[in-house]
This record gives C-alpha cells, structure tokens and sequence, in this order.
C-alpha cells in the first residue's frame, strides 16, 4: 500500500528538499524502513539504536498520535498520511 510521508523541515536534507515522500508499506515500521531504504540516514533519526521511535519525535497517521494505537505497529491504509514532527522545547 502506498502512503505518504510530510518531511519536517530538519530531515528535508536527506530527501533533498522533498516536503512529501511516498513509501510502500503495511504497517509503520515499514514506512520507516521504506523511507530509509530511499533516503539512507533518516530512519536513524527517528528510531532510535533499539529500533524504537526516539522519545522526542512524534508521529502521526491520518492526524493521530501513534503513541495511541499500535506504535510502530499502526496499520496503513492505502493513501494513508504520515507526519514526523520533531518535539519543540524552549522556555
């Protein structure tokens, strides 16, 4: 299944400037490992050594947070949005 990925603004460096990629794949985790396999080095900036999404990059399908559905785990539909959002800090 094919789903589209919105690239922030900070790993736009790897998808030479690329907002929105598309990926082929069932599930998350091999959207990630599509993405990487296209854009060698930014699956290592959103999984962290583990394998695990790293604590401070967010994610969402279709607008929900997948810390809410099944993480790396999450379905893809056909058409599905992706959206990796880096965490914002500051005082």
């Amino acid at each position: 299944m094919s789903a589209t990925v919105r690239i922030p603004t900070i790993l736009r460096t790897y998808t030479q400037g690329s907002t929105e990629v598309t990926v082929e794949a069932g599930t998350l985790q091999e959207a990630i490992a599509d993405l990487d396999r296209q854009y060698p080095g930014i699956g290592a900036r959103v999984l962290d050594e583990a394998g695990a999404l790293r604590r401070f990059v967010n994610v969402y399908v279709n607008d929900d947070d997948v810390r809410f559905l099944d993480g790396l785990q999450t379905s893809l539909a056909d058409g599905a949005a992706i959206s990796i959002i880096p965490a914002v800090a500051g005082g």
